[in-house]
């Protein structure tokens, strides 16, 4: 992905749907005097900036001056969607801000957060990370007519937002009966609010400002605004905060099982995640890979920039030298003007170029973090061959991703996957390298520090720990249940 951290690997050929990367939340509540009021958007504004990386369809910031909720959204990137003096119309001591790409519903104005609800009390806005497997089931509690947009996270605020006792009375009612990844920031008027499913899958963190709190996907976002890193939210806990300070209370027993995906590929490198920072991960990957899949080569170089951390462990392990071998453009996003099938065929060019002086005449070991479909891999191999490459060995930082996720990351379905129709071998085939080597399933678990049965491995190995119904296709039916 080519925005946030500067990710770029999976989205250099159109054709080749990459792993998209669900949604960044962030909330935060600072005292209701009157500097507070004209920084908590500020506030807010770049937090999501420092998770733009989590989602790139759509933008929104929505802030309470304690009377009111107002909600600005729009589709497009937070600094597209955001300025100056759209920021300083949002003044109040309490925001939560969203940065989305879809998961379920459409990519439509209506079905982007944060989601707003007038209360018998008041108001709501919430936003969501996540993807809810029983929504056709939650939706059957609402009253026809009560659902204006597409999406999980708008049946989830029509719940809560109708339900009788205030938002935390909802949460405690609703949120139990919620299946599914749902890491939430939501607020009334006067209070803001968090919660995590129980498994945990989703990250959701606490921190502290020197005057207030902060809630976001990652840690890296409370660095961006200075609030200093707390704990994590824990999984089936709701947090109230306000003036009295933070308040916590259990919906559910906790059973932790976080996305081993997050480790690989969604969060940034400077995100830390139980403890270790998500760069040192990748790293001890890659030596763990260099391990697994020795090769004699002339120099490692990564993909960038999602390979690149593991390329450096590589190539610390093999003491095969490390180097760049391609330029990246790094103006180039996601675009949309569609290419005709010629300038597709030159498209991955317009992102990436080899170094040609750099490859010429070498053994190359390419390290990159997963393979979707498999249709920028094969375009790089070639690309190096044609500048010269006497070989290409491909690395990959992850076991093969051969099961779609029903729990916030959009991959392919199972038949479009790769390595869910062929073996390693047909791959490496396939992709036109001297060889092929994925780092196994137990290694990058042990890369993590975290147990094996504390994480959801479920797009390696198929196990998920929510237990879903497996169309034909692999994918979960939700959207066809909520459209009105």
């Amino acid at each position: 992905m080519p925005y946030g951290d500067g990710r770029l690997s999976h989205d250099l050929d159109p054709s080749d749907r990459s792993p998209q990367d669900a949604c960044g939340i962030f909330g935060v509540w600072v005292p209701p005097d009157e500097a507070s009021r004209a920084e908590v958007s500020k506030l807010a504004y770049f937090g999501l900036y420092a998770l733009q990386h989590r989602g790139q369809e759509s933008a929104g910031i929505a802030v309470s001056d304690g009377a009111r909720i107002v909600v600005f959204k729009d589709m497009g990137l937070v600094a597209q969607v955001f300025d100056e003096s759209v920021l300083n119309t949002l003044r109040g001591h309490i925001a939560v801000g969203h940065c989305r790409y879809s998961t379920t519903g459409s990519p439509t104005w209506e079905n982007a957060q944060p989601t707003f609800r007038s209360t018998d009390e008041g108001s709501l806005a919430l936003t969501h990370n996540g993807n809810l497997i029983n929504t056709p089931e939650l939706a059957a509690k609402l009253a026809p007519g009560q659902l204006t947009a597409t999406s999980d996270t708008e049946v989830l605020t029509a719940l809560l937002a109708t339900r009788p006792g205030g938002p935390a009375a909802a949460a405690l009612e609703i949120l139990p009966v919620t299946r599914g990844a749902f890491s939430l920031v939501f607020m009334d008027e006067r209070t803001l609010y968090a919660a995590r499913d129980p498994e945990g899958i989703r990250p959701l963190v606490l921190g502290k400002l020197e005057r207030g709190w902060v809630v976001a996907s990652e840690t890296a976002a409370l660095d961006i605004v200075g609030a200093v890193f707390v704990r994590e939210v824990e999984p089936g806990e709701l947090l109230a905060i306000d003036e009295g300070g933070v308040r916590s209370q259990r919906f559910a027993d906790p059973r932790p099982k976080g996305c081993l995906f997050e480790y690989v590929y969604v969060a940034r490198p400077d995100t830390t995640i139980a403890g270790r920072s998500v760069q040192a991960t990748r790293v001890e990957v890659g030596r763990r890979l260099a391990r697994e899949h020795p090769v004699e080569a002339d120099m490692v170089i990564p993909t960038p920039e999602s390979g690149t951390p593991a390329a450096i462990g590589y190539a610390e392990a093999s003491g095969i030298p490390y180097g760049q071998g391609f330029v990246k453009n790094s103006y180039v996003g996601r675009t949309f003007i569609q290419p005709s099938q010629t300038i597709r065929q030159l498209g991955i060019r317009l992102k990436l170029n080899p170094l040609r002086e750099a490859v010429e005449g070498k053994r190359l070991v390419v390290v990159d973090d997963s393979i979707v479909r498999g249709n920028t891999q094969r375009a790089i191999v070639r690309m190096l061959r044609e500048a010269g490459a006497a070989e290409v060995h491909v690395r990959i930082s992850s076991p093969p991703v051969a099961w779609p996720c029903f729990y916030g990351i959009d991959f392919a379905t199972r038949a479009e996957l790769i390595a869910g129709n062929l073996s390693v071998e047909e791959i490496r085939a396939s992709l036109g390298a001297d060889s092929l080597g994925y780092i196994s399933l137990d290694e990058l678990v042990e890369s993590t520090h975290v147990a094996k049965d504390k994480l959801c491995r479920a797009c390696f190995d198929g196990i998920y720990p929510i237990p879903v119904e497996e169309d034909s296709r692999g994918k979960h039916v939700l959207e066809g249940a909520l459209k009105p």
